[in-house]
């Protein structure tokens, strides 16, 4: 005869026999849309070498040899450089790759202190006089204040060669610690505090990029290569909230993916606000850019925000591929209100912000152009890799060695 055992019957058996019973997990559930969207926030990079393996391209060969490439990368870099600046009046000036901390003018990058710069004691003269140093992480704040120290006027501005250390990111295909950047901003009048003026530099930037495609195509003719086609003439714009409008369940590398799809070249305004789902396109920096003021659309829709990203279509990564951030800087208004918005109020004592309170700082609009970045995609590479020299892990390199992707080390 079998005899089947109650539950408080095999309990109790199990305890007698010191054997406990195995509980069983509760069942994950599966995360929502809004799990997703705020995921999303946390940061760039694709997460794990497992996810990175399936998006590297499979059957790549780089159309420029090493040697090639390096008088690519110098002739290409020289063209962009040498029309950015006249395109928006800039002057090429020096850089710092240190600032002090108690400047305020480092760069933080987001608003959730998720990134943080490297940062170092000077005990200099046996400590009677040190500096706390930090590793700039870009010069975005730096720019403004040499504006003023370099007597800039309404109209003028400076592009600097910079270098910075990003010791946070995942390193992927396109993301590094090592960030190399045409950092730029230039002195503006309140009237110029619009979309139609931010347009217009953006218009100009992209008449850059576009010109040094081409003029790299026509040096280096192995670079017109029917598989990859060209950029657009023209970019298309488009708000945070229109994308958000056409793609509302998706996350934010999701929609920038979708769109790109249908438009291969974009600007996207409107990048801090907390959109109509309650989550910003992206965690903005409080501090520089201008994303709190109200603007309207064509169709007179309220919208907020002076900044945007230009992202295009990567053909040979068959990804997403951002090249630029940009934006009209915040003033002393725009300025306070974020940094409330942000809870940090606490940073109006820096002299960075307070340049900007007592309007000592110009007016300005600026931004930085990723150099390995562009150069990645103007010469059909498939890793930021093969355009610059920086440090990555093991895995990563003979992942990319397999597929015929060979980083310089």
């Amino acid at each position: 005869m079998i005899v089947t055992k109650t539950g408080d019957e095999e309990s109790d058996m199990a305890v007698a026999s010191k054997k406990p019973l195995r509980k069983k997990s509760p069942a994950k559930s599966a995360p929502t849309k809004a799990d997703l969207k705020r995921a999303d926030l946390a940061g760039p990079g694709i997460g794990t070498y497992e996810d990175l393996e399936k998006v590297l391209p499979t059957a790549y060969r780089s159309l420029l040899d090493v040697r090639e490439t390096q008088r690519a990368i110098f002739a290409v870099k020289d063209y962009i450089e040498e029309h950015l600046c006249k395109e928006l009046h800039l002057m090429m000036v020096t850089v710092p790759l240190i600032v002090d901390v108690e400047s305020g003018v480092n760069d933080m990058l987001d608003r959730d202190g998720s990134r943080t710069p490297i940062q170092f004691h000077i005990s200099n003269d046996h400590d009677k006089h040190p500096i706390d140093a930090q590793v700039v992480q870009a010069a975005t704040k730096w720019k403004r204040v040499a504006l003023k120290q370099l007597g800039m006027a309404h109209g003028e501005g400076l592009c600097t060669d910079m270098r910075a250390v990003r010791k946070d990111y995942f390193l992927d295909h396109d993301h590094s610690c090592y960030v190399d950047q045409w950092d730029w901003e230039r002195v503006i009048s309140a009237e110029e505090r619009s979309l139609d003026f931010l347009t217009r530099i953006v218009r100009k930037i992209w008449k850059v990029i576009k010109g040094a495609e081409q003029f790299a195509m026509r040096e280096f003719p192995k670079l017109r290569d029917p598989r990859w086609p060209e950029l657009p003439d023209e970019l298309t714009f488009l708000h945070a909230e229109d994308i958000l409008d056409r793609f509302p369940d998706l996350p934010r590398k999701q929609r920038e993916t979708a769109i790109l799809q249908d438009y291969p070249a974009v600007f996207i305004y409107g990048i801090g606000w907390p959109l109509a789902d309650g989550y910003p396109h992206e965690m903005r920096a409080a501090d520089y850019d201008d994303w709190v003021t109200e603007t309207r659309s064509k169709t007179g829709r309220p919208m907020h925000g002076l900044n945007g990203d230009i992202l295009v279509w990567n053909p040979v990564t068959e990804r997403r591929h951002e090249l630029t951030s940009m934006g009209i800087r915040v003033n002393a208004e725009s300025l306070k209100q974020q940094l409330e918005m942000s809870h940090q109020l606490h940073l109006l004592k820096t002299p960075y912000h307070q340049g900007i309170v007592k309007h000592e700082l110009p007016l300005s609009i600026g931004g930085g152009i990723g150099q390995s970045r562009t150069l990645m995609l103007l010469l059909r590479k498939a890793h930021l890799g093969e355009v610059s020299v920086t440090v990555w892990p093991k895995i990563l390199k003979e992942m990319c060695a397999k597929k015929h992707i060979f980083v310089l080390e």
